[in-house]
């Protein structure tokens, strides 16, 4: 992935998808994905990451919501990271990050993550470029240490292309059930449009030891079966099992007739 350019990277989806069969597609993954997600949280050996990038309009929520919604709520956490609150920004930025790390057995979903304390300040340009440039390394660090100790990563950029976003945002101002989520940021963003993907590229370059997945985001429909087939492969790929049952001994059947007595 290095050099990578995004606009020589197509936002449709490929010319042999087709909306139907992607869709009764997606509900098949859902049944493999309750399966193994069933088997990843009993095994309780490893953790999984999922982070989403990507920009305003580009999918974020529609995709977990779409994706996720046949797992078990007790295996499955989502966080959006959002501007820092005052709390969060008492404390170093990967603060806020380390507090919702998964534990074994817990598949961690990141509306936004900790790229977000590479790509507002780039942006904005509140840091130097040394400062950033360290950012960069630590993120990378980051993930390293996350890999070394059983949690998984499964990176998406969610790919639109800017007539698109623009198409979004005025459905969002139309729509009564959408139009709680536009802000004007979303219309500054997008006329910020050419500044961000730069960001981005420099992000998906030297952010690549643990490879992102560039997913084609203008048609919603091929989006969540993209997501919902590679997330499914990652599951399989851990060949996991189920623990085996527990063996009761004769002393815990001793010590449970003590307790019983008492």
């Amino acid at each position: 992935m290095k050099n990578l350019k995004l606009t020589q990277i197509k936002t449709t989806s490929p010319k042999d998808a087709e909306k139907k069969k992607s869709r009764k597609d997606l509900l098949k993954l859902h049944k493999d994905i309750y399966a193994l997600q069933h088997l990843f949280y009993a095994s309780h050996s490893k953790s999984l990451l999922i982070v989403f990038q990507g920009m305003d309009t580009a999918g974020k929520d529609g995709v977990i919501r779409n994706v996720f919604n046949c797992t078990n709520p007790l295996g499955v956490r989502a966080t959006s990271f959002k501007a820092p609150c005052d709390m969060e920004r008492e404390h170093d930025y990967m603060w806020r990050i380390f507090q919702k790390l998964p534990e074994k057995g817990m598949i961690q979903i990141f509306n936004r993550s900790h790229y977000e304390d590479i790509l507002v300040p780039t942006i904005q340009k509140s840091l130097s470029k040394n400062k950033i440039d360290k950012r960069y390394l630590f993120i990378n660090a980051f993930e390293e240490y996350l890999i070394e100790n059983d949690t998984d990563i499964i990176k998406f950029f969610l790919h639109i292309s800017p007539e698109e976003q623009i198409e979004r945002i005025k459905k969002r101002l139309k729509n009564p059930l959408k139009k709680w989520k536009y802000s004007d940021e979303d219309l500054k963003s997008s006329k910020k449009w050419n500044d961000y993907m730069e960001v981005y590229e420099s992000i998906l370059n030297r952010c690549n030891k643990i490879p992102w997945t560039i997913v084609p985001s203008d048609d919603k429909w091929h989006r969540d079966f993209a997501v919902a087939s590679i997330i499914k492969e990652k599951l399989e790929s851990m060949h996991l099992s189920f623990p085996m049952q527990n063996t009761i001994t004769k002393k815990d059947k001793s010590v449970a007739t003590d307790n019983k007595k008492n």
